[in-house]
């Protein structure tokens, strides 16, 4: 049985952390569903945010190696009923002047924003869990997808309290 867990990783914006993060989950056999990475608002720290899939034994053996990399600031598992996490997407779909209403309507629907219009096409933009965008992409599929751009989930903890201001 495979579990989801979402880790938010502060480390030292360097060259390098990435490929040692990734490197740590490879050889424990751990599959990264999805990373995000960006600066956080102290300078020189960047947050990543790690959804990875776990079989059948605790995630902390790597959380414990990951705290032992030098430049890993500290390491914080999101109770997803204490967090919120979010998702991009960029969707293209065929939309000529006949089926355009109607993906506009979709599109609306689910809070989403046109962002490139061209005589063929739609490009739209959405944000939100993973399950909105499928929905969303559900819904588009019958008019024909002709590309999509996704990013990782990005999460904070619910609540004032900051991951961040206690270094």
């Amino acid at each position: 049985m495979s579990t989801t867990h979402t880790l938010s990783v502060l480390v030292e914006d360097r060259p390098g952390v990435l490929a040692r993060v990734s490197a740590l989950f490879s050889r424990r056999g751990f599959n990264i569903e999805s990373l995000a990475v960006g600066p956080t608002e102290l300078k020189g720290i960047s947050r990543m945010t790690i959804m990875v899939s776990v079989e059948d034994f605790p995630l902390e053996q790597v959380t414990k190696q990951l705290n032992k990399l030098i430049n890993v600031i500290k390491i914080v598992e999101q109770d997803p009923a204490n967090s919120v996490a979010r998702e991009l997407m960029m969707v293209k779909v065929r939309s000529d002047a006949s089926v355009r209403t109607e993906v506009i309507e979709v599109v609306n629907l689910f809070r989403a924003k046109v962002i490139d219009v061209s005589p063929e096409s739609l490009t739209i933009e959405a944000t939100g869990t993973a399950e909105k965008l499928e929905a969303l992409l559900r819904m588009l599929d019958p008019y024909g997808i002709r590309e999509i751009a996704q990013s990782g989930a990005v999460a904070l903890g619910r609540g004032p309290k900051s991951m961040s201001a206690h270094r």
